[in-house]
């Protein structure tokens, strides 16, 4: 993986070459035109642009260069300068030196060639000598004109998009290659399937790594918005930023922009207090705000901690019986978690006295659509008077996901390894029924478990009570999925895979049914319907 300063190196050369070559074209044109104002005044934008990357990224020398020219530029587009065939061949021996610093920045012995060329810049911007170009000397020639290219090309996102749905396609046709050359036995298909697979896997890692970004390059926009929005709460705010080098799917990142704005606006508003009430309660008078990242697995942890006062927890069970999304004594039973997660449900963060109560949850719906809608999952833990942290489960691809495959009835399902918690083989003797619904304690959790069978057979718009009697078997194969702090078990009549999956948007007019996400096909031909965990989750939440 590339360090953060090599991308930048690299980026910066790709962009200074870029700009030589147009400040070449633009000079030859001045030639010719030297009264062409536009001409002028992008020659000027060109090396004002240069000179300032040059000095953020710390070389020095190519923005001096820079400046000399800019500044010569300055004259002639003022009239102070005219623009004249000698003061034209001091400029394109500066712009000549300029290309040779820029494709020398790694070159430690590197030296300028001719003094003179410097001098000569100095001779015509010097307003006491600008009107004498006879101290101009001569210079050797910097270079001998080779034609070279940058290693670098800019290339529009659409254009990776498209690549990437054809490697998806290809991986499709590579696992029912590969499965018909198991059912076919045959040795050279075998050998030929076994090249694709390893040529396929290549190219998907290439094209997913091109469309790789460090996450610094959204993080870094955080301390001035910090700032702008801690001096507007008349609050004290310490950003840290950890984990700028993680790299991530450029559309995710995109995707989660608004979302991370969203989070962060809310810890310093409604999360971390003001000086004076900080102090009260033996707290820095500086609040703390980090936002991270790290990898894991496959996937990329974006965590945004204060240390502020925390949700208050009774305030939200308070709310939840108010907005009447269950009533007193079941919100008791809650864990600390499930509470929680009622500051995700639609509508739920936009009633008034959630604000007036917690502090915390505007528009968190939102967010959490956001991170649905790439496949990824959101957690918030939160202690009262010590703050509050959010995690962001992002996938690192949006079109190769990991998939849990499954059996029920004869039909083949699969479920994103992201919403998947574990896997396990209960006992019918473990299963419950407790009122209307089949629980487990599973790692001293009460989980509610649903016969997966009858849920997809489910018809009447209400689930259907949990019945040990309707189940097939001593033991039931059951995932444990996971979604906005919730779990829930689905019984499954067959266990079988992982594998990376390549989803596709269902047709009409079975699009419109909320449980399934889309559709993948596997090796062997056959059509895999992909469920939708937070959909599967919220229709239990509100139809038990």
């Amino acid at each position: 993986m590339k360090s953060r300063e090599q991308e930048y190196k690299e980026i910066f050369i790709a962009e200074a070459l870029e700009y030589f070559d147009a400040l070449n074209r633009h000079l030859s044109t001045l030639e010719k035109t030297p009264e062409d104002e536009q001409i002028l005044a992008e020659v000027f934008r060109l090396l004002h642009n240069l000179k300032a990357n040059a000095k953020a990224i710390g070389y020095l020398q190519i923005s001096d260069l820079s400046h000399k020219l800019e500044t010569a530029f300055e004259l002639i587009r003022k009239h102070e300068l005219a623009f004249s065939n000698e003061v034209a061949a001091v400029l394109f021996d500066g712009i000549d030196l300029l290309g040779e610093q820029i494709t020398n920045v790694d070159n430690q012995d590197y030296k300028i060639p001719d003094e003179n060329i410097i001098r000569n810049l100095d001779v015509i911007i010097n307003p006491e000598l600008a009107h004498s170009t006879t101290e101009v000397a001569k210079v050797v020639k910097v270079n001998d004109r080779n034609i070279t290219l940058s290693d670098l090309i800019y290339i529009q996102i659409k254009k990776l998009d498209h690549l990437l749905n054809l490697v998806g396609e290809l991986i499709i046709d590579r696992d029912r290659i590969i499965s018909l050359s198991k059912d076919l036995n045959s040795e050279e298909l075998k050998a030929v399937s076994s090249h694709l697979y390893r040529i396929t896997e290549e190219i998907q890692f290439s094209v997913m790594d091109a469309r790789l970004v460090n996450v610094g390059s959204l993080f870094n926009k955080f301390p001035r918005i910090v700032r702008d929005i801690a001096q507007a709460e008349q609050k004290e705010i310490q950003l840290e930023i950890v984990g700028q080098d993680i790299q991530i799917d450029r559309n995710i990142l995109q995707i989660m922009t608004d979302s991370l704005l969203h989070l962060v606006r809310n810890a310093i508003s409604h999360g971390i207090e003001k000086t004076a009430v900080r102090l009260k309660k033996n707290k820095p008078p500086q609040g703390t705000l980090i936002l991270s990242a790290q990898s894991d697995r496959d996937n990329v942890l974006i965590r945004l901690t204060d240390d502020g006062k925390g949700i208050d927890v009774p305030a939200v069970k308070k709310a939840i019986v108010a907005r009447k999304f269950l009533n007193r004594e079941a919100v008791e039973d809650l864990r600390e978690a499930e509470v929680l997660s009622y500051l995700f449900e639609p509508g739920f963060s936009m009633a008034k006295e959630v604000t007036e109560f917690s502090g915390r949850g505007v528009g968190l719906d939102v967010v959490k659509n956001a991170i649905d809608s790439i496949g990824g999952r959101i957690q918030v833990h939160s202690e009262k008077d010590k703050g509050t942290t959010f995690t962001l489960h992002l996938p690192t691809s949006i079109a190769v996901k990991g998939a849990l495959l499954f059996e029920v009835e004869g039909g083949y399902y699969a479920i994103l390894l992201m919403h998947t918690d574990s896997v396990v083989a209960l006992d019918i003797d473990e299963l419950h029924e407790v009122g209307d619904m089949l629980v487990a304690n599973i790692k001293d959790e009460t989980i509610p478990v649903i016969y997966l069978r009858d849920f997809l057979n489910n018809d009447t718009g209400k689930m259907l009570p949990g019945n040990k009697s309707r189940l097939n078997g001593s033991v039931q194969n059951t995932i444990i999925v996971i979604y906005n702090n919730r779990r829930l078990g689905l019984i499954v009549d067959k266990l079988y895979r992982q594998q990376d999956i390549v989803i596709k948007p269902l047709n009409k007019p079975v699009d419109n049914i909320d449980i399934y996400g889309g559709v993948t096909l596997l090796g062997t031909g056959k059509v895999c319907l992909v469920l939708d965990v937070p959909a599967i989750t919220r229709y239990f939440v509100t139809k038990k």
